[in-house]
């Protein structure tokens, strides 16, 4: 077990996801770099084992999330107590793993950007992602409604199943299939995870007036926004990387923003997919799956 300081606890690691900020980690192409050597890993999960004499709350055999920036992929790590998240006991440590980013990365684009009413609709790109199957699923629980762009026709059934009121194949027809699947609707928020081309027919589907958010650029292309969207649609342009929201929030907003995921978790409503589980002796073969497309889940590690 790792050497603690008087105000950490010692967590023993039980699950950690490779998102695809670890990979851009990993290869140098993200804001965030550790002083090597470093270990790779923003998410994951694990048991307190050693809760110190600090006097923290969280006591030994409690799940916890780990903080950002910490390096996960690892069998155990002595941490603050006070950045640790408990996690209630209904959650098992596969879901916990998956909750700090693409959950509350849609948590935020929901709640941050736009006032959405109850039957308001909006719409996204890479909706069969982790973090746009979080904002279906959430968005269904607070009542509004999602057109969900995809590249692959075989995930409509499913993505349908999993919620989604409108699913459709990004084409250069996309404006006028999404008028007609919402019978005209106005749409006041995008959120964009794609970039490039995608972005653009997500802003072109926009009422006037409404805000693209941009959290993730899959297709590694520029969006290039055109002066009309601006002047005469009036559409507003933003961005999120949850790594700053996190640095930025309390402790106490923090636990806020993560108890209606924990409710929703509870009651099996906010759930991502796992294609497979990977010991972390076999990371070389886990790294290499999670870097493949057409994965029908997220690649974790699990420790015993």
């Amino acid at each position: 077990m790792p050497w603690r300081a008087h105000d950490e606890a010692v967590v023993q690691m039980r699950a950690a996801p490779i998102n695809p900020a670890d990979l851009n980690q990993i290869e140098g192409k993200y804001p965030v770099r550790f002083p090597l050597p470093a270990t790779p890993g923003f998410e994951g999960a694990g048991v307190v084992v050693d809760a110190g004499g600090n006097g923290t709350t969280i006591p030994a055999g409690t799940l916890v999330i780990l903080p950002h920036n910490l390096g996960t992929w690892r069998e155990a790590v002595a941490v603050k107590a006070s950045e640790l998240v408990a996690v209630p006991p209904e959650i098992d440590p596969v879901h916990a793993a998956l909750l700090k980013i693409n959950p509350m990365t849609a948590w935020r684009l929901l709640h941050d950007y736009v006032d959405l009413k109850k039957g308001d609709w909006l719409i996204q790109n890479a909706a069969n992602s982790a973090a746009g199957r979080a904002v279906t699923q959430i968005a269904r629980e607070l009542g509004h409604k999602t057109v969900n762009v995809i590249r692959r026709a075989e995930l409509i059934d499913e993505l349908r199943s999993e919620g989604g009121d409108v699913v459709l194949v990004d084409s250069e027809k996309l404006r006028d299939e999404v008028k007609s699947a919402t019978n005209g609707a106005p749409i006041p928020l995008g959120l964009n995870a794609v970039g490039g081309e995608s972005a653009l027919r997500l802003a072109n589907c926009l009422a006037p007036g409404s805000t693209l958010v941009t959290f993730g650029a899959m297709s590694l292309q520029p969006l290039k926004i055109p002066n009309g969207l601006l002047i005469f649609k009036g559409l507003r342009f933003r961005g999120i990387w949850i790594n700053k929201w996190y640095d930025s929030a309390s402790k106490e907003e923090r636990m806020e923003a993560f108890r209606p995921l924990f409710e929703m978790a509870k009651r099996g409503l906010l759930k991502t997919k796992v294609e497979k589980a990977y010991p972390l002796t076999e990371a070389k073969a886990a790294v290499a799956h999670a870097a493949q497309g057409k994965r029908s889940g997220k690649i974790i590690f699990e420790f015993e």
